[in-house]
């Protein structure tokens, strides 16, 4: 009874309990096979020292290499060990990133040209595809005497042109072998659409060894072999590249051609075993060969249209009909994809919670930023055709001219364009006369208008009648693009120059110790000259009385403690402490590549910003003038409750950012001596100009360099009421006026002083 109970228990567990037991015994079966192969797999693990785990065939180990087959392979992480009696070497890391991780660029263009085309159709291939090309060389074999400007140039020295070919090939590997992935060659009778030529490139893998080009047939050569034709241009991977030069000479010794492209051809197919192909990977290389006096606005066939490259091209006005005609067609086919989307996007946005309500205009550009309280609203600033009522230097009024004044016809061409072909042919429109501006930045989405215009709408048959209108239009921010910068790096000398007059000598001692404490402790490499700024008065009795005495007792009480470090000083009479005329004693007394650091008294020194310096200022290239944060008056700040308090880190609270400051500043000096000599050109004699203007000034009436103005958080100063000098141009005193009162505290604190004091007034 007992038993039949049990059974019946057990009977819905009985087809787990059979499985189970059928699983193991195959299991067992299975490890009897494995082992029966007569090979120890810890056998092989102690044979091979413990390198390896798992099993290897005996004949991959005699080869000294792993088999194919084995999958079993392990690495063995090896500790670091370094041997204490050897000396410590730094280990020095690559520029960038992508040069330690193998990366490569995606493109170098090579472009054939000579001495004849050079000046013509070499320029009109450097104006219609050098922007699109960043990495653009043109080869030839005798170059002219003066180069066209932009253009980088590579003279062989020979005019034959498979001569040109071979040096241009083996140029090209030993220079650019290593940092690109495809190679592109041209010649400057040809015209390339330089962006398709990209898109293909991208589709390519670059592990191939391939020559794409335009496949043409030898004369009475194999019938399976091709060539690219040079015309049409072809592309080269970099696989291809490294295997070909191996071959170069004896491709010059021994074949004959008098074509460059079927010299080259002939070279690969012979020692490569490689022909031309018109497509790969499903990439098709289109191109087109233009007919003698062909007229482009009937060329109208799908192989015209398609084509990446036309070829040849006899004069340079051909060349830009034809850019124009591509880049309509590129024009015309991204409008088409961008009311396809836009479409889509109308599309889908029925199905969404939103519905129609969620549609942003433009529809597929970002909404329009909301903000959170009324301190992040975007002002929207006012202009006519002729006036901007948001000025750059605070004026309430001022003429609009230059970039503004482009911007704005632009806009206003665009809106009419917009109307007629959205009521043409039943309207015209035709302008009057702006009522209205509006523009403002939207950093989510770009430039917002809206405009009030008076418009003369036409019918089509004749009648007129006169509307005002609000048109409301977009610039939206295009594709966010790196512009490249000339490398720089955190060792360079910053030689430091502290023009010093008499109200400022009671700030000169915590200057010192800071930068004592923060670039002499540290043994950061800068300098520091003093230029001493007497009175005509102070300078006739320095003899019996030197004003200075103090500051130079610290000087020297520092070159004692750091008996490595000297602290040059220069001393200069005059009555209006002109900061170009200063620089020009400065300039003089140190080489042409020193880099420059023009400090304040106010100024604390420290390596955060010395570091910011040498990144921020390119010799040639780039100025860098900081904005110094400035803190706010601690007796309006705080009510001298806590002068600890003004040490707060909250800078909204405490302080500004400086924008009419512009004592600070770094630039190389060979750049301000160009930048001099221009100035001294323009003037003359006029020596009294230099008393209006300072070193930013210079830079930016006379320097191409870029003028890098920002906020610099490193450069904190404590509050100062600073003198203002009359004797300056009125913008400058103008400036330092300004610097004081936007200085004294935020708006607030100023406002809650104004309501104290007309209390304490009216009890």
């Amino acid at each position: 009874m007992r038993l039949a109970t049990l059974l019946a228990f057990l009977r819905p567990a009985l087809p787990l309990i059979l499985g189970l037991s059928l699983g193991c015994s195959l299991s067992l079966l299975r490890v009897s096979w494995i082992q029966s192969d007569g090979e120890d797999p810890c056998m092989d693990t102690g044979v091979n020292n413990g390198l390896f785990a798992g099993k290897m065939k005996q004949d991959s180990v005699a080869g000294g290499r792993s088999s194919q087959n084995d999958e079993d392979f392990k690495p063995r992480i090896v500790p670091y060990y370094r041997d204490p009696n050897k000396p410590y070497k730094k280990v020095l890391r690559t520029r960038y990133i992508q040069t330690e991780l193998g990366f490569h660029e995606r493109l170098f263009v090579a472009v054939l040209t000579s001495k004849a085309t050079m000046n013509t159709l070499a320029v009109a291939v450097n104006k219609t595809v050098a922007h699109h090309f960043p990495n653009l060389l043109y080869f030839t074999g005798l170059r002219s005497a003066k180069v066209p400007h932009g253009m980088a140039l590579v003279s062989h020295g020979d005019e034959r042109p498979v001569w040109l070919m071979y040096e241009t090939i083996r140029y090209i590997h030993q220079h650019f072998g290593g940092d690109y992935d495809w190679f592109y060659v041209m010649q400057d009778d040809t015209y390339a659409q330089a962006e398709q030529i990209k898109a293909l490139v991208t589709h390519l893998s670059i592990n191939q060894d391939v020559y794409l080009g335009r496949a043409e047939e030898f004369i009475g050569g194999d019938e399976q072999a091709r060539y690219c034709h040079g015309g049409f241009g072809y592309l080269v991977s970099r696989s291809l590249l490294l295997k070909l030069h191996r071959h170069l000479d004896s491709c010059r010794n021994e074949i004959l051609s008098v074509r460059p492209d079927e010299w080259l051809g002939r070279c690969i197919i012979d020692f490569l075993g490689i022909s031309c192909v018109s497509q790969h990977q499903g990439q098709h290389y289109y191109s087109y060969e233009l007919a003698k006096n062909a007229d482009l606005e009937k060329e109208e066939g799908e192989d015209f249209q398609v084509a990446l490259t036309v070829h040849p091209v006899s004069e340079r006005t051909l060349m830009y009909r034809l850019h124009k005609h591509f880049s309509r067609i590129q024009l015309d086919r991204a409008y088409q994809e961008i009311q396809q989307l836009q479409m889509q996007i109308r599309n889908l946005t029925s199905l969404t919670p939103a519905r129609e309500g969620g549609l942003t205009w433009p529809i597929g550009i970002n909404a329009p930023f909301v903000p959170k309280s009324r301190f992040e609203v975007i002002s929207w600033d006012y202009f006519t055709e002729q006036h901007l009522f948001s000025c750059p230097d605070g004026s309430p009024k001022c003429e609009l001219a230059g970039a503004s004044k482009a911007d704005v016809s632009d806009i206003i061409e665009a809106a009419l364009q917009q109307l007629n072909s959205r009521y043409q042919p039943q309207l015209r429109f035709y302008k009057q006369q702006l009522l209205n501006g509006y523009r403002r930045f939207d950093p989510t989405r770009g430039m917002e208008y809206m405009l009030d215009l008076l418009l003369e709408a036409v019918t089509q048959k004749g009648h007129s009648h006169v509307l005002a209108k609000r048109v409301s239009l977009v610039r939206p921010l295009s594709k966010v693009e790196i512009i490249p910068m000339p490398y720089v790096t955190e060792a360079t000398r910053v030689q430091l120059v502290l023009p010093l007059t008499v109200q400022e000598l009671d700030f000169v001692s915590n200057f010192l110790d800071m930068f004592a404490m923060n670039t002499l402790d540290t043994h950061d490499n800068a300098l520091l000259t003093l230029l001493f700024i007497y009175q005509p008065y102070d300078a006739q009795r320095v003899s019996q009385l030197d004003v200075f005495a103090g500051v130079k007792a610290m000087v020297g009480e520092l070159e004692k403690r750091y008996a490595e470090v000297k602290i040059p000083w220069i001393s200069v009479k005059t009555e209006v402490p002109s900061q170009v005329k200063l620089m020009d004693i400065v300039s003089k007394k140190h080489p042409v590549d020193t880099l420059f650091f023009l400090a304040s008294v106010w100024t604390e020194v420290n390596t955060e910003f010395l570091n910011r310096c040498r990144m921020n200022t390119i010799s040639n290239w780039q100025v860098f003038f900081p904005m110094h944060f400035q803190e706010f008056n601690p007796v309006l700040m705080y009510h001298g409750e806590q002068a600890s308090s003004s040490s707060s880190t909250d800078f909204l609270r405490d302080g500004h950012f400086d924008r009419h400051a512009f004592a600070e500043a770094c630039f190389y000096n060979s750049d301000y001596m160009a930048a001099r000599t221009k100035l001294a050109a323009d003037i003359l004699d006029r020596d009294e100009v230099l008393e209006s203007m300072e070193v930013f000034d210079v830079f930016l009436r006379y320097s191409s360099l870029h003028l890098f103005r920002a906020v610099e958080p490193g450069l904190v100063q404590k509050y100062m009421l600073r003198s203002c000098n009359p004797r300056l141009s009125e913008e400058l005193y103008h400036r330092c006026v300004l610097s004081n009162l936007e200085g004294l505290s935020s708006r607030s604190h100023l406002a809650m002083a104004l309501f104290e004091q007309e209390q304490a007034n009216s009890t």
